[in-house]
């Protein structure tokens, strides 16, 4: 797939550090495992999102095998701007996968957030956190090595207990040239606790480089409250966009047209059916009776979908 759009990717590549000088606030989806992939990121995309995140992808992994960069990495002409996450915890492996990617993406980001046990047993994710000093040179080798100075190099992160041990690995980063940071206001422990968005607005007062708000975020009004509350250059989401992709176009609650385009984009790119069925899930769980979604939930072809969504809602 990435050889498909060799020829025309001079032109379509982005400087994503565009969108945080427009005064606009940058709205986000997030990398999201199994969900933010292709065909998502085309719906989103129609939807008002500005930036779209692929799923996070082992770095060492996609480095070392064709058959993962193929498996784990779609895109096309439209997907701009891309920021592709990687887990990774060398800097020059770091290094590789982003030279790989940077003809077919406008960015990278390290994932120092992932909370997930055996990303922390392997050394990714959240336990970054805890290790500035491995960021700062994971962060600056890219900047070194990618001769593309409209390639961003971002990194996600979650906060610490002590809010200065948080402060001092973003001003670290910055000095580093990292483009942005986006916060999920939560420690590495909290799952479903309230989120700090007070801890954001700190970090963005300590920075000059923009800074991205991430957590419980599930409607535009709560994105406009997160930016006022904050003042963060971004606001990322992600289950609010799984329950409706339509969100940053203002929409309450996901509209027939926006499961029709899903229908349409997900038939097009030959989206798996597990795939196809839950996103329809998470989109209609809203709009949906308790009954309705019985029936639904355990519907098991693409045809069955496709019959039931027809004869219930026209789509």
């Amino acid at each position: 797939m990435i050889g498909d759009i060799r020829e025309t990717k001079e032109c379509q590549l982005k400087d994503p550090m565009d969108l945080f000088h427009s005064g606009q606030v940058v709205k986000i989806c997030a990398p999201m495992v199994r969900y933010s992939k292709l065909a998502f990121r085309t719906l989103v995309r129609k939807y008002s999102c500005d930036l779209c995140y692929t799923p996070m992808i082992v770095a060492a992994d996609f480095v070392r095998s064709a058959k993962a960069r193929d498996s784990e990495f779609t895109t096309n002409k439209g997907d701009h701007p891309l920021i592709v996450q990687f887990a990774a915890k060398e800097a020059q492996v770091l290094c590789d996968a982003a030279r790989i990617i940077c003809p077919f993406a406008d960015g990278i980001d390290l994932n120092c957030g992932c909370p997930q046990r055996w990303a922390i047993s392997e050394g990714y994710g959240a336990c970054l956190i805890n290790k500035p000093e491995l960021v700062k040179d994971m962060v600056r080798h890219v900047r070194n090595q990618i001769d593309n100075p409209k390639f961003s190099v971002s990194i996600k992160i979650r906060i610490h207990e002590d809010l200065k041990r948080t402060v001092d690995l973003c001003q670290k980063a910055e000095a580093a040239g990292v483009s942005w940071i986006t916060v999920h206001g939560r420690s590495i422990e909290e799952r479903h606790q309230p989120v700090h968005y007070d801890s954001i607005k700190i970090i963005k007062q300590s920075m000059s480089i923009p800074v991205v708000a991430n957590g419980d975020i599930k409607t535009l009004k709560d994105a406009e409250n997160v930016h006022h509350l904050t003042k963060a250059d971004g606001i990322m989401v992600a289950r609010g966009l799984l329950a409706n992709p339509a969100m940053f176009a203002g929409y309450e609650e996901t509209p027939f047209q926006c499961i029709q385009d899903w229908v349409d984009i997900a038939l097009e790119h030959g989206t798996p059916f597990t795939c196809f069925h839950h996103h329809l899930m998470y989109m209609m769980e809203r709009i949906t009776s308790k009954q309705e979604k019985k029936v639904f939930n355990v519907l098991s072809s693409t045809s069955a979908v496709l019959d039931y969504l027809n004869d219930h809602y026209g789509v």
